[in-house]
């Protein structure tokens, strides 16, 4: 059974709330392609590998995390290099492409940053409101504080990563700060809140001596790992909405 294209982005327009985001793409449609849909494919990332694996399923539809953000067009835009390789082969297969950012990382029952929350079994507690993002990052709490080395190997295991640690906090933890991706630098809104952890997707050289200056713990579980389950529970909201074939393409990254 087909579906409409439209119906399909309209209602993850309205379900992640998209203009309520300041964003550095834009939250949507990106690359219009064929307009009735069967099956879908989504990732993390939009890539050649991604576009790819559509075309071999024969999906007419993409839907990425990160999809196609303004700084590899530019302004005024300028369609060059990887980017218009991938734009190529998109619109010779007739491919519609949808990204979900900023909406998708803060969503308070499908992001990723929930997400997180509730698969390392926390209990949500708060909010993390940042200057540039709004509530976009999750405080979490376990009912009985655990040990800082069992709970980097949850990590580990839950996101099958290897995590880079700043040990500087309590050697038991309790109350978790979570914004997935590149927010290494929220960690102090973190620890201004109270938290002995924090965990996000990336590292800065600029950051390492002031978490061990703050004394707060901190875990890089990489981007893409943080990442995955957002992406993977829209597509089984959207699945089961309109009854359609959606299929999460991994394409494992280890930063």
């Amino acid at each position: 059974m087909k579906i409409e294209r439209n119906k399909i982005v309209q209602f993850c327009e309205e379900y992640l709330k998209t203009k309520d985001f300041k964003d550095y793409c834009f939250n949507g449609l990106q690359v219009e392609g064929t307009p009735e849909i069967e099956k879908i494919i989504t990732g993390v990332s939009f890539s050649k590998k991604l576009i790819e694996s559509a075309i071999k399923k024969q999906a007419e539809m993409i839907i990425a995390h990160h999809g196609i953000f303004s700084n590899q067009i530019g302004s005024p835009p300028q369609i060059k290099g990887a980017i218009k390789k991938r734009l190529r082969l998109l619109l010779e297969n007739d491919i519609n492409l949808c990204g979900f950012h900023l909406p998708l990382d803060a969503h308070p029952e499908i992001g990723n940053n929930i997400s997180l929350l509730r698969l390392f079994g926390l209990k949500k507690v708060g909010i993390i409101n940042t200057p540039d993002y709004g509530d976009i990052g999750f405080l979490g709490e376990f009912d009985m504080p655990i040990e800082f080395k069992s709970f980097v190997e949850m990590v580990n295991k839950k996101l099958n990563t290897k995590s880079y640690v700043i040990a500087a906090g309590s050697e038991k933890v309790k109350k978790i700060g979570i914004i997935s991706g590149g927010a290494s630098p929220e960690f102090a809104l973190a620890a201004e809140l109270g938290a002995d952890t924090y965990i996000c997707g990336d590292v800065r050289e600029s950051i390492v001596r002031q978490v061990e200056e703050v004394g707060i713990n901190f875990i890089n579980a990489w981007h893409y790992n943080t990442e995955k389950l957002g992406i993977k529970n829209l597509g089984n909201l959207i699945s089961n909405k309109f009854n359609i074939k959606v299929e999460f393409v991994d394409i494992p990254c280890d930063i």
